[in-house]
């Protein structure tokens, strides 16, 4: 492999040490709501960026689930092209400082990285988040020339990331692009799930005015298939793209679970980051606040969840039936707990939430033991008979997962669902229903922010094609 503009060789580029995110103080940030990761400076962000070996077959690349041109936005960064660095990556992700914070890069585009396993891959996501946080303060953004307007219409059901996404793609294909949102803020899960630490709203509302200045129009507190139908959506629009989520909370149907004191984590989230209930009486939505909180789960969402009543001055303990080294949160965030004091109650699992007085007052647990693998290739969790305890604690936030939401599909008896309640798409995310798409969670179940986004490239370019009587793509990766 030949020398780049830096002279150095790909030893002394796996000589570079990886460059650590400098971070706010664990006992500091514990009782604020400000973000936890500080970002790289410029001269971080170039030295990082010397450690890309610029291979050949571009694993990384093949790791990320939009194609992100990685080696190529390094290279920008590596000689100090920021702005430009931004502008190759909008090219296939047009939500970059927000994947940049939230991607579980360690599985994905880092985790490919030649670098991975004996030095730790390149900080892609850490440079991602740097090229498009200097863009925006350093009023570099650039709205894209406007093209020759096709005639088409495309309705968007949802402003999540694969709605985003699919907006973001269409808009520019000179096709009119309206998003349904039934919340009173564009961004999804973005706003309601993902708390002001890890995400500021800041950073979703320029995303969105991004979309916005291009042309994409956002109908807010529009629920589809209540206040307009989707009848009414299908004779106004040429194309449809449902993005609407797995926003249905699951609970684990046990004793006490109707005990004033228990909520779910996405009831939590939504309180207190999208109606900003961690401010009250600032703001006007109150947000239940105990001062011993449980969590059950071991994901994203559980930390989100514990992390924020940590923030609301309680004591908090993360219930998780599997073992540490099997919980399904990204490290970072798993790591990010722990420094901020919140305890983990690990092989254990919920058996019934104690009550006083019609409220919550503690939790009765049973301890568990690995053993074979599951479907989920994990040890499965077994209970040890007799193993029973309890503790106190006066609120219950329950995080096991969410199931497909249905206010939208049971308005459409002909769609076809499978049974789970997920709609059932083809390779290029259409529905059986005509001039219908769909992706995301409302397909795939809960995933990951950037595996929506994915979907949503999938689908806008097979409505692209659609709309102009072009052949499907195939349904293979994106190579371009």
């Amino acid at each position: 492999m030949s020398k780049r503009k830096d002279g150095l060789t790909p030893k002394e580029r796996m000589a570079i040490p990886r460059a650590k995110m400098p971070e706010q103080n664990p006992s500091a940030r514990a009782a604020n709501f400000e973000e936890v990761p500080l970002g790289l400076t410029p001269e971080q962000a170039m030295e990082e960026a010397k450690r890309c070996l610029d291979c050949r077959k571009q694993p990384c690349v093949h790791g990320c689930p939009v194609a992100v041109q990685i080696p190529e936005f390094i290279k920008l960064v590596g000689e100090g092209k920021f702005g430009e660095a931004a502008k190759l990556i909008k090219e296939t992700n047009v939500l970059p400082a927000v994947t940049g914070r939230v991607c579980p890069q360690e599985t994905q585009c880092e985790g490919d990285c030649t670098l991975f396993k004996k030095y730790g891959g390149v900080s892609i996501g850490a440079l991602e988040r740097f090229v498009a946080d200097y863009e925006r303060n350093n009023n570099l953004v650039e709205i894209p020339p406007k093209p020759k307007p096709t005639g088409k219409k495309v309705a968007i059901i949802g402003s999540g990331p694969s709605g985003l996404t699919v907006a973001g793609d269409l808009i520019l294909q000179g096709h009119a692009v309206t998003v349904f949102e039934a919340l009173h803020e564009a961004g999804g899960v973005l706003v309601y799930g993902i708390p002001e630490f890890r995400l500021p709203k800041e950073i979703v509302a320029a995303e969105v005015d991004y979309l916005v200045q291009q042309g994409v129009n956002f109908e807010l507190n529009v629920v589809a298939g209540m206040t307009i139908t989707m009848d009414e959506i299908l004779e106004e629009f040429d194309a449809v793209y449902i993005g609407v989520g797995a926003g249905l909370p699951w609970f684990m149907r046990i004793e006490g679970e109707e005990l004033n004191g228990v909520l779910s984590a996405n009831e939590y989230l939504t309180r207190s980051n999208l109606m900003k209930g961690y401010l009250f009486p600032d703001y006007d939505s109150p947000l239940p606040q105990g001062k011993h909180v449980c969590v059950v789960g071991g994901g994203n969402v559980a930390m989100d969840a514990a992390r924020t009543a940590k923030r609301l001055g309680a004591k908090v303990t993360i219930v998780y039936r599997r073992a540490r080294e099997q919980l399904p949160a990204r490290g970072e965030e798993v790591h990010h707990a722990d420094e901020e004091g919140i305890v983990f109650q690990l092989l254990s699992n919920p058996v019934k939430i104690l009550g006083k007085d019609g409220k919550v007052s503690g939790m009765e647990c049973i301890r568990m033991e690995l053993g074979e693998p599951d479907a989920s290739g994990r040890r499965r969790p077994i209970p040890i008979g007799g193993s029973n305890f309890e503790f106190e604690c006066d609120q219950v936030i329950i995080s096991i997962g969410a199931g497909a939401n249905p206010l939208l599909t049971k308005t459409m008896p002909d769609l076809d669902l499978n049974k789970w309640g997920y709609i059932v798409v083809d390779e290029n995310n259409r529905t059986n229903i005509s001039k219908v798409w769909a992706g995301g969670d409302i397909v795939t179940g809960s995933a990951t922010v950037i595996e929506a986004m994915g979907a949503g490239r999938i689908a806008a370019r097979s409505i692209h094609a659609e709309l102009l009587g072009l052949p499907q793509p195939t349904s293979e990766k994106e190579e371009e």
